[in-house]
């Protein structure tokens, strides 16, 4: 039986996912997480109360993947520099992936205090990935730098997400370009 629940939560988390990805929080409807599962409406109420339980969950779940990721791309860098541009390039890679776009797709409106300290917490733990990178570029306040640093991350997953005039490629270059070198160019 609770093998079983674990499946559908699973099936309910993915469905969810898949949702958020196509259509963005409007989706993210409990007609439509029955739908995708054909689990009947009534059912899904009993793994998730609200719609903001289930984004809730699923930055819990997806996040630390996430994170994951980016870390293990700083650490196959060779310098503090390179570790600064994986960790850019890395973000916005995942812009396509559906864990990644599921959490963009997210509302922070929408959950209540505990969710929204337990998200902020997530993405302090992503920035503090990056301080010390910055520090031994000679930054000297680099966990000021990291907030900025992830500042121009999320201006450029913002702008890939709106499908902007601009090709993806072009955004994540001048993103990693000011990381690296400032507003110079």
């Amino acid at each position: 039986m609770a093998e079983h629940r674990s499946m559908q939560r699973a099936a309910l988390l993915d469905a969810a996912r898949s949702l958020l990805s196509e259509g963005g929080t409007e989706a993210l409807t409990f007609p439509a997480l029955a739908e995708r599962t054909g689990l009947a409406r009534s059912s899904v109420y009993e793994y998730f109360r609200s719609r903001a339980a289930v984004v809730q969950e699923l930055c819990e779940v997806d996040f630390p993947v996430w994170a994951a990721e980016v870390s293990a791309a700083m650490e196959r860098a060779g310098s503090a520099e390179g570790k600064v541009e994986a960790y850019v390039r890395q973000q916005l890679v995942l812009v396509g992936d559906r864990r990644h776009r599921a959490v963009v797709a997210i509302s922070a409106s929408e959950l209540d205090a505990g969710a929204r300290e337990k998200i902020r917490a997530a993405h302090g733990g992503l920035v503090a990935m990056i301080v010390e990178a910055l520090g031994e570029m000679g930054h000297s306040s680099p966990r000021l730098a990291a907030m900025l640093l992830q500042g121009v991350v999320d201006a450029a997953v913002r702008r890939i997400e709106l499908g902007a005039a601009e090709d993806p490629s072009a955004i994540t270059e001048a993103a990693v370009a000011m990381a690296l070198r400032g507003v110079r160019g």
